[in-house]
């Protein structure tokens, strides 16, 4: 009942026992860059390894540089005068990451006047330069149109071995090279990937689990030219691409991909983009092509008696946890990073593994364990995110990542540490193995990516925080810990009847983006669906700007269900008289003051039958209306915190015309959370705050300490 990875290095033979002891860890593992010690067999643990099947060997690679992976990128757009146009392609790029692929440029590059959008055929531009030095002349430009240059160019230094590199300064150690990758596609590459997993497995006959790091296809992060990060998107296919690839794309579909499909206007289809149907091909057929690979090599891992785990991050495209193929790999395991609650659930509801882990945050690495750095209040807020996610569904495992020798010169991290294993695995034991219980509510969240992205929505790199993600993130955040089951669904699925196997069902994001659906939204169809859904008794719940697609003299296409539109400046010459109506079910534990975030801002009610429970000014922060046998609620912006998300836990259950199964063992304070285990009769207390707190549970009083978690018999309550 260890459940706890925990990192080693060279070096700290005579500590390793004692901290193994420590931490209740049955298993070690080693990190990008060190080595497992000699005396690993005699420390009577698991054993993972790290590998890299599409690096790690730099002989291999540097004889096979035609091998190298590669991404579609663009270059800076940039205003044509009364002459030829000049454009240096490589200029904001760093040279020693990003290399022009020069072979069959008329093919697989593409000029675009960004002004018209007409692409420039290839007799009317040339390529002249190598290297870092690649200028593309366009010889008759329209004066002061805009153009930019897609271009193909190789990948020519890997990029998580490039941010591990610079983040610990290893440019400093002459041991340390820069690795260069290699793509699957290549069939000498995937015949090396093969015969090299075989030597590896049988010169490692001590490794118990093979911890892939992770298969193919790097997520899209691309450099400056002063080695700063220029663009990341954690779900990026841009760099998944070549020419193989594409040319048996179009064999199999019939389409001839373009660049402009990767470079996407330079929104390189992030996550937030509407997809569109060529790039969910392109998602769903290398998806398939890198399951069928990846269940090559756990294969010949399975015949060596070892267990294959799978990092869900650095080259992860491909391996799409909540898509279709992923359950063909045969993986035992996917282990993730931590920085959230979301990001938790991401990985504790995979299905079809045998066990999931999570990687803890912080990371032993020198930008946070230094002098002036914060290990310990970094552990603590890591700590009190994944608790809330762990209590809903336990990941089976935990551990950290990175240089075990850096995390013990602070004492007080490594005692953390320890106390947060203790609290991970009383969850496992008092909890009996079983699920906490659950609200009467079947909740879906509809977005254009449906289950494909579950607990992957307003992300970009991962868990980060950006200014204009979190006040919708925090939605997932909040239901990350609240007693409800959650399907995603796509729109496509809610045309197809989807909703009816629901009781609420939330619309989350600004206008435009994939998650609020943006033209989705002129297809009457999909109105339709959800308005004959809340008309029938279901609820609607919209946060920011839901539904939004300005057309037929409306900017939320469902204002008419949600009792609220925006203001875009077209209609100020209608007078509005709104009225607040603070007293609701919804707003029972709420401050006097809702924090929306960057809120949707501008928006009002469509008329006096709309209950407006929070304005900020003259513009509609949260709102509650009926429409048909069905209910709707409306908030302009919900950022993570205790107390929102109890108020979307209300918000929920009236929605769903459920307020009396908003029971008692809710606790009365919003900055405790419960979780209910009926099996074993067991009632989890957690204070989400640092600072000591009381409330009341069932008609008991309970004092919980800073950060504290605290079991209850559920008889002792009533």
């Amino acid at each position: 009942m260890s459940r706890v990875t925990l990192p080693i290095e060279q070096g700290m033979d005579d500590q390793l026992p004692g901290i193994i002891e420590r931490v209740g860890a049955d298993a070690v593992r080693n990190s990008d860059g060190t080595w497992l010690p000699e005396i690993t067999p005699q420390l009577g643990v698991k054993v993972y390894e790290t590998y890299f099947p599409s690096r790690g060997d730099q002989d291999f690679a540097l004889a096979h540089l035609h091998c190298r992976p590669r991404f579609y990128l663009m270059s800076e757009r940039v205003t044509a005068g009364e002459q030829p146009l000049a454009i240096d392609i490589m200029r904001g790029y760093y040279a020693l990451q990003v290399e022009p692929d020069l072979t069959d440029v008329e093919r697989w590059w593409e000029v675009i006047d960004r002004t018209t959008g007409e692409v420039v055929g290839a007799d009317g531009w040339s390529v002249a330069g190598t290297g870092a030095d690649v200028v593309v002349t366009i010889q008759h430009p329209t004066p002061y149109h805009v153009y930019t240059v897609s271009f193909l160019a190789w990948q020519s230094w890997d990029s998580t071995q490039m941010y591990n590199y610079l983040t610990n300064n290893w440019q400093d150690d002459p041991t340390r090279v820069r690795e260069i990758g290699y793509d699957v596609r290549e069939p000498e590459v995937w015949d090396f990937m093969q015969s090299s997993l075989r030597s590896w497995c049988e010169a490692r006959p001590g490794v118990d689990v093979v911890r892939f790091t992770t298969f193919f296809y790097h997520f899209t992060l691309v450099f400056n030219d002063v080695a700063k990060e220029k663009f990341v998107d954690w779900f990026g296919y841009s760099a998944s691409v070549s020419p193989r690839a594409m040319e048996a794309f179009e064999a199999e579909t019939g389409i001839a991909l373009r660049a402009e499909d990767f470079v996407d206007e330079g929104y390189y289809n992030c996550s937030f983009r509407v997809p569109t149907p060529t790039y969910r091909k392109w998602i769903d057929f290398q998806s398939r092509f890198v399951a069928e690979k990846v269940k090559g090599l756990v294969d010949i891992v399975h015949e060596h008696g070892k267990e294959a785990l799978m990092f869900l991050g650095d080259t992860w495209m491909g391996t799409e946890p909540y898509g279709e193929h992923f359950a063909s790999t045969g993986l035992d395991g996917v282990v993730g990073s931590v920085g959230s609650a979301a990001t938790c659930r991401m990985i504790s509801d995979i299905p079809g593994v045998k066990f999931t882990e999570g990687r803890f945050l912080p990371y032993f690495f020198p930008d946070v364990f230094r002098e002036g750095g914060d290990p310990l209040g970094e552990a603590n807020d890591s700590w009190l995110q994944a608790r809330r996610a762990i209590a809903r569904r336990p990941l089976d495992r935990i551990g950290y990542g990175g240089y075990l020798s850096l995390a013990t010169k602070f004492p007080d991290f490594m005692a953390r540490v320890e106390e947060i294993c203790d609290e991970f695995r009383s969850i496992h034991e008092l909890g009996g193995g079983h699920l906490p219980k659950s609200a009467p509510i079947r909740v879906g969240i509809l977005n254009a990516w449906g289950s494909l992205r579950t607990w992957q929505t307003h992300m970009v790199a991962h868990a980060l925080w950006y200014k204009q993600i979190y006040s919708y993130l925090g939605v997932l955040e909040s239901l990350a810990g609240l007693p409800f089951e959650l399907t995603f669904l796509s729109f496509d699925d809610a045309r197809a009847g989807a909703l009816d196997g629901l009781d609420v069902v939330l619309n989350i994001g600004a206008a435009h983006t994939a998650f609020s659906g943006g033209d989705e939204w002129l297809d009457p169809a999909l109105a339709v669906a959800v308005r004959r859904f809340v008309a029938s008794g279901g609820g609607l719940i919209g946060v920011g700007e839901p539904s939004a697609a300005l057309a037929n003299g409306a900017y939320f296409q469902l204002s008419d269900v949600l009792g609220v539109d925006k203001e875009l400046g077209l209609s100020q010459s209608t007078d509005r008289y709104p009225v607040e109506q603070p007293e609701h079910f919804i707003t029972t534990d709420l401050d006097d003051a809702l924090d929306v975030g960057e809120g949707a801002g501008d928006i009002f009610a469509m008329g006096r039958a709309t209950q407006i429970l929070r304005l900020r000014g003259q513009s509609v922060d949260l709102a509650a209306s009926t429409f048909g046998k069905g209910r709707s609620v409306y908030i302009a912006g919900l950022p993570y915190s205790p107390v929102n998300a109890r108020l979307l836990h209300r918000a929920i259950h009236w929605a769903a015309a459920q307020e009396e199964a908003f029971d008692d063992l809710v606790p009365s304070n919003p900055l405790v959370e419960a979780a209910v285990f009926e099996e074993t009769r067991k009632v989890l207390l957690m204070n989400l705050a640092k600072e000591p707190v009381t409330t009341r549970i069932r008609g008991v009083d309970v004092d919980l300490a800073a950060m504290q978690s605290r079991w209850l018999d559920a008889d002792e309550l009533g």
